[in-house]
């Protein structure tokens, strides 16, 4: 049996819930664009959570986010458009905006890059999240609130692609 040069992984996902990925995934790179232009100092916590410092000594953990936040950050962005651009079939296309088409099933199909763009992307803005929630641990949780839902709902579509990754690269 021979296998495929490029494999790939192919997920199915709702209309209705790529569009809504989408939605959080432009407003993640919007919040990421506008952390690039605030000044130092006035960063967002969340924004902070994506580039933890690197040491324990304020001064050192300074100068080593100074170096390096930016191109995280840009990085971050990359990914985060990858994500976009992989969606954009499956989230709006050409379909007539009707509850029967949003429900309607597509399928994203993802190299290995992009795989692992989306990795960092989903993980990047469960953190967003956390951070906005309050989450510290991962007990922390308020069945009642439906932000925490849409949470759950990131860390559900996380572990499929983790689960996913995994398989393919076990199959290499």
């Amino acid at each position: 049996m021979t296998r495929p040069l490029n494999p790939t992984i192919t997920l199915d996902i709702a209309r209705i819930e790529a569009s809504h990925l989408s939605g959080l995934v432009g407003q993640f790179a919007e919040l990421l664009e506008e952390s690039q232009d605030s000044p130092r100092g006035t960063a967002d916590p969340a924004v902070l959570r994506l580039v933890p410092d690197a040491y324990e000594d304020v001064d050192d953990a300074r100068e080593f986010r100074d170096v390096t936040e930016s191109d995280l950050l840009g990085r971050r962005q990359t990914d985060a458009a990858v994500v976009l651009a992989s969606l954009s079939q499956a989230s709006a296309g050409d379909i007539e905006v009707t509850d029967a088409a949003f429900a309607e099933m597509a399928v994203v199909t993802l190299d290995d890059d992009q795989a692992h763009a989306w990795l960092r992307t989903l993980s990047a803005i469960r953190l967003v999240l956390a951070t906005r929630l309050g989450i510290a641990d991962v007990d922390e949780h308020d069945e009642d609130d439906p932000r925490f839902g849409i949470y759950d709902w990131l860390g559900f579509r996380l572990d499929t692609l983790v689960a996913a990754v995994e398989s393919l690269e076990e199959r290499r």
